[in-house]
Parts: structure tokens; C-alpha cells; sequence
């Protein structure tokens, strides 16, 4: 019995991580290909992760993740706001520029955690929960980015300047480190720097 239970776990949670990391859902045919097991498996999977609000049927019957697991992912923001705020706030403080860490929410870029820096009259102010479509800004595009950095002048607020690298090598974690400034940073000296901001959170989170 332990075995089952076991086994069914997995596969469950298997299920949920392919529907996660395909935005555009998937069919019960393509999720018990995927997977290797038989239909009827995967609707009973789909059938607890539904009751659960974790997955939702969507009107062509493909199987897309639920509120529930915004939900779950809304209170994971805490622990990564903790893995994060020393690194951030070495960064802010070594740069000049404020410094956030953005996540992935859907078509949205959603910043979790934010530092400003210390010692400066000046900087750009940017809270918690500030939102913005994931193709603007760098920390946005950085999303999709699996090595460098990339960056942004004035598409998310008139004059700032915005770099931003990927975090990297935690599954199920779609977010990036940047930094946002009044006016241009030197790419060659900041770059690295929010790349090791981003690795060492990683590393807090791993």
C-alpha cells in the first residue's frame, strides 16, 4: 500500500510540473505520452489535482494549472524574500541602484523582494508587488534568459535605467536579480555583479 501511495504521489507530481512548464496547457493524450503511463492514470491524477484547484480543465479539455497553485506560490514568496535580502542588499550598496528580485507570474514580471541603497541621496523607487508584462524591462526579459544579462532604458519608468541577469538551477523558479538605476550603469562592471547576486541566491534557495 505504502508503494502505491508512493508511486501515485510521484506521478501526480509529475503531472503538475508538465502542466506547469507548458504555458499552453496539455491534453490527457499528450500528458500520459509524456509520462508513460495510461489515460485512465492521468485522469484520475487530473481528477485529485482538480479537486485541489492545483489543475482546471480548460474548455477544450486541456489540463492548465488552477488558483491553487497561485495560492501556494503567493506564500513561497516569503522564503524567497528571505534567501534574498543580503544579497540584494550588498548589491544595492556596491552598485548605488536599488535592487530587486522579480518573479514569474504568469504573462506578468512581479518583484518579491526590493533594497535600496544606503548611502545615496538619489535613486529609483520601486515597491513589492510592482507588476509589469514580462517582454518590458530587464528584469522582465531576463526571465526567459539562461545566461548574461540584458537590459533597459526608460520602459518601465521615464530615465531609469535597468539591468538584470536570470536566477538559475532552482526547478519550478522562473525569477531574475536587478538593478535599477537614475541613469546609465557601466554593463562591464555591473553585469557580473548581479550574475553573482543571482547565483548566490540561487545557492540560499538550493
Amino acid at each position: 500500500m505504502q508503494v502505491d501511495t508512493a508511486q501515485t504521489l510521484d506521478r501526480g507530481l509529475k503531472l503538475l510540473s508538465l502542466v506547469t512548464d507548458t504555458p499552453g496547457g496539455v491534453t490527457v493524450t499528450e500528458a500520459a505520452s509524456r509520462l508513460g503511463v495510461g489515460r485512465a492514470v492521468i485522469y484520475r491524477l487530473a481528477a485529485t489535482l482538480t479537486e485541489h484547484s492545483l489543475v482546471r480543465r480548460d474548455a477544450e479539455g486541456r489540463l492548465r494549472i488552477g488558483v491553487g497553485l497561485l495560492h501556494l506560490a503567493r506564500r513561497a514568496q516569503p522564503l524567497l524574500a528571505d534567501a534574498a535580502l543580503p544579497p540584494l542588499r550588498r548589491l544595492a550598496d556596491r552598485v548605488g541602484a536599488t535592487a530587486h528580485l522579480t518573479v514569474a507570474d504568469g504573462a506578468d514580471a512581479v518583484a518579491v523582494a526590493v533594497v535600496e541603497p544606503s548611502a545615496t541621496m538619489f535613486h529609483v523607487a520601486y515597491r513589492v508587488g510592482s507588476r509589469h508584462p514580462v517582454e518590458k524591462g530587464a528584469a522582465g526579459r531576463a526571465l526567459s534568459l539562461v545566461d548574461g544579462w540584458t537590459v533597459s532604458q526608460g520602459e518601465l519608468q521615464p530615465g531609469a535605467f535597468g539591468l538584470a541577469a536570470p536566477v538559475l538551477g532552482i526547478p519550478g523558479l522562473t525569477a531574475s536579480v536587478g538593478v535599477i538605476s537614475l541613469s546609465p550603469l557601466d554593463e562591464d562592471s555591473v553585469g557580473p555583479l548581479v550574475q553573482q547576486t543571482a547565483l548566490a541566491i540561487s545557492r540560499a534557495l538550493a
